[in-house]
């Protein structure tokens, strides 16, 4: 039997979604097995039990599930897989007008004539378009690569449909960017109004200063349109500003009736899709035909279920004139130690990734990877090990992993300690050519999720595929550094650092 499971994992090694499901097996297959503790030491290196509150969380395909699955259940993956469908399935404008009439989609790149009145017809074209995405297109949550993978696991795949709900002439739409700056926010702007002109929309306004422009009166809105936008993504910030907080849900939703808008365009993190995501209920609730779209926007790249997120390519490629100028002091310092923090309040990936990238780390300390400072396996330890050494250290720190530089004094050594913060002048620098890219795409697809009649959603490059998520789906918690996974192993072995435990 011992044997069959270790093939098991030879075999399901290299499948994420089966390994995940082997894992959650392992206490049934060796239940009536006799094992060392050498077998059970083998045999847990490959397999994880994932505990939340003294209760086990079944995990497939990525996706964390509250209530156990009956594996020994021979219909269990119909049954997950009609709650996943429940789970993922986007809200419709059909689903509170089922009534509601499609008409031909406005959206023609063949279409090269001025914009005429009357849209019900669709623009004029010497030949049909084939780009339209089909409405039964899903993309596999996760990378299939066995035969036992969870196939069923997909979501929505993004892009123009070839019926759109609403008449271009008739749509007020606004944008708004909440929460802190980020590499990228000009560029979304530019092309959520870039795209709403090619559909023909000609009321387009910006709400200024987040969620706060809805009920400040002296904050008025900014009309848009591509000859204002045009330019806007050469520089960094936001064309609209931003701000944190805001009004209530109820009064958010009067100003967009007040108004007369009817597409919102969100652009924030996990607070401000929450937000989004009331609005959308309340909207639903008062029967309001009104589309609302997210967009997230989070430098620390820490929205569930997707690749990455817009402005966090910048933010590696930034960090690396930190990092260079830490180790450039420490280097020519006696016992220098130069110390640089990043961004990453509840996960550390900038601080990995830049880490990796740079070569010149030889200490990155995330909020995921606990550690000690005193003792024979601390931090101080290591940096005492490395002055002794090398000379000097650079150490990499996630702003969420702690406060470290206050200890140095304890070394028993002298040090002279460079400590660089460069945070600020990250955020607010523009986009790089990677995520211009992906800032256009996302910019795109959101004004194609709002002309289908799609509601609560955000988008997301999710296995190299771009897609339509539920909103709450991505925002239950922050995704996390897995301290398991091979990218933070190739951190480790780039640093060369120990387990600090």
């Amino acid at each position: 039997m011992l044997c069959f499971i270790n093939c098991c994992i030879a075999r399901l090694g290299s499948s994420f979604i089966a390994s995940k499901i082997f894992n959650m097996l392992y206490l049934d297959l060796t239940e009536d097995l006799t094992l060392s503790p050498n077998d059970h030491v083998r045999l847990k290196k490959k397999i994880r039990v994932f505990t939340v509150d003294r209760k086990s969380v079944r995990v497939v395909a990525g996706i964390k599930h509250n209530r156990d699955i009956d594996f020994s259940d021979p219909d269990w993956k119909s049954k997950f897989q009609s709650d996943f469908e429940k789970r993922f399935a986007i809200p419709h404008i059909t689903d509170v007008f089922p009534d509601a009439v499609p008409i031909p989609s406005t959206f023609c790149l063949k279409m090269r004539t001025p914009v005429i009145e009357d849209f019900a017809g669709g623009y004029p074209s010497d030949e049909e378009w084939h780009g339209y995405i089909n409405n039964n297109d899903r993309v596999l949550l996760k990378e299939a690569c066995d035969e036992n993978e969870l196939k069923f696991c997909r979501v929505h795949r993004a892009g123009p449909r070839e019926k759109i709900y609403f008449k271009p002439e008739e749509v007020k739409a606004a944008i708004v960017t909440c929460g802190g700056l980020c590499p990228g926010l000009n560029d979304v702007i530019r092309q959520i109004v870039i795209t709403l002109e090619i559909y023909g929309v000609k009321k387009i306004v910006g709400i200024p200063y987040g969620y706060r422009g809805f009920s400040d009166k002296e904050l008025a809105e900014m009309p848009l349109s591509r000859k204002v936008v045009q330019n806007v993504h050469l520089s960094g910030g936001s064309l609209l500003g931003v701000s944190r907080g805001g009004p209530s849900v109820s009064e958010i939703v009067d100003n967009l009736q007040e108004r007369g808008i009817n597409m919102l365009f969100v652009l924030g993190g996990n607070g401000t899709h929450a937000g989004a995501d009331a609005i959308h209920t309340e909207c639903r609730k008062r029967q309001l035909r009104v589309a609302i779209v997210g967009v997230p926007k989070t430098i620390d790249n820490d929205i569930l279920l997707m690749d990455k997120t817009f402005g966090f390519d910048t933010a590696v490629e930034e960090a690396q004139r930190a990092i260079n100028s830490a180790y450039i002091e420490a280097h020519s310092a006696y016992h220098g130690i130069g110390i640089v923090k990043l961004m990453g309040r509840s996960s550390g990936f900038i601080a990995m990734h830049a880490s990796l990238a740079s070569g010149q780390i030889d200490i990155c300390l995330i909020p995921e990877v606990p550690f000690q400072i005193h003792g024979p396996h601390g931090i101080l330890h290591h940096l005492k090990y490395l002055i002794e050494t090398k000379g000097s250290a650079v150490v990499c720190v996630a702003e969420g992993a702690g406060q470290t530089k206050k200890h140095f004094k304890e070394l028993g050594v002298p040090v002279d300690v460079k400590y660089i913060d460069p945070t600020y002048m990250i955020r607010a620098c523009r986009a790089n050519a990677s995520d211009g890219i992906l800032c256009a795409v996302l910019g795109q697809n959101a004004v194609h999720g709002a002309f289908a009649g799609y509601s609560g959603i955000t988008i997301g490059i999710c296995n190299t595929h771009y897609v339509y998520l539920p909103i709450p789906e991505v925002i239950s918690h922050p995704r996390l550094v897995d301290p398991n996974s091979r990218m933070w192993h190739r951190c480790l072995t780039s640093t060369g650092q120990p387990d600090f435990i």
